[in-house]
């Protein structure tokens, strides 16, 4: 019996699959960007509604995520081993998947502030990082914790990690990005490591602006302390523009 359970499993995935609307949603996920259905609408050519439909169904298979962030409703692929199942699928079916193209304003999509963490193409590479590196490690899909290395690399900062999770809100935890549509790193934890750069000069930030500027000291520390390296050309505050290895950190996926 269980033996047929499991044909009809993935027979279920399979048919989800192969209906070509869902199969264009998932293809375009496989960036590891999320997407709200809108956006998803397009990719697949499908009305809104139609749009919902599938993303239910596929929901309801455990093949795509919603993440709610404030007023906006995203999707992603759930896991790795969807990704990895649509990998070996592309493969035979020689597929490529789309590429998604943000539209935020340079400034604002590189560095800026959101609530009280850093955000942006910076704060995503940071948060990659982290992860990468084995400093944060998960504890569910909406919470992290430092690993000793992590607590180490934090306390090298200056940041009291102990008194940070002693607070009434969450330690540390994935925050989508609303122009990378990827997580960078939210509660206290990314509160005090904003408070950190904005201290130690890494970052500046207008008064009457979100959008934060890296410095060229907080290029070199950054690159330094967390071993990221600056994708493209990037315009850094107090220096000429410096240009860095493209195509690094973008590809990971959910």
């Amino acid at each position: 019996m269980h033996a047929e359970h499991q044909d009809i499993g993935v027979s279920q995935v399979a048919a989800a699959i192969a209906e070509p609307a869902r199969t264009k949603i998932l293809c375009s996920l496989m960036d590891g960007h999320a997407r709200t259905s809108t956006e998803l609408a397009a990719v697949a050519e499908v009305s809104a509604s139609t749009a919902s439909a599938h993303l239910a169904k596929l929901k309801d298979l455990a093949l795509v995520r919603l993440h709610v962030q404030g007023r906006h409703r995203y999707y992603s692929l759930a896991d790795k081993r969807v990704a990895q199942a649509l990998e070996a699928l592309m493969v035979i079916g020689q597929s490529a998947e789309p590429t998604f193209k943000p539209q935020t304003p340079d400034r604002l999509q590189f560095a800026r502030t959101c609530y009280d963490h850093m955000a942006g193409t910076l704060a995503v590479l940071l948060h990659d990082r982290l992860i990468d590196a084995g400093w944060l490690l998960e504890t569910d899909e909406q919470a992290y914790r430092l690993s000793d290395s992590g607590e180490a690399l934090f306390a090298g900062l200056g940041i009291e990690v102990q008194d940070l999770s002693t607070l009434r809100r969450k330690f540390a935890c994935p925050c989508l990005d609303w122009s990378m549509r990827r997580p960078h790193l939210g509660g206290s934890l990314g509160a005090a490591l904003l408070q950190t750069a904005l201290k130690r000069k890494w970052v500046t930030q207008d008064l009457d602006s979100r959008a934060l500027a890296l410095t060229a000291v907080g290029r070199k520390e950054i690159g330094v302390r967390f071993g990221v390296e600056l994708p493209g050309e990037v315009k850094i505050k107090g220096s000429q523009p410096a240009a860095t290895p493209t195509g690094v950190g973008y590809n990971r996926t959910v």
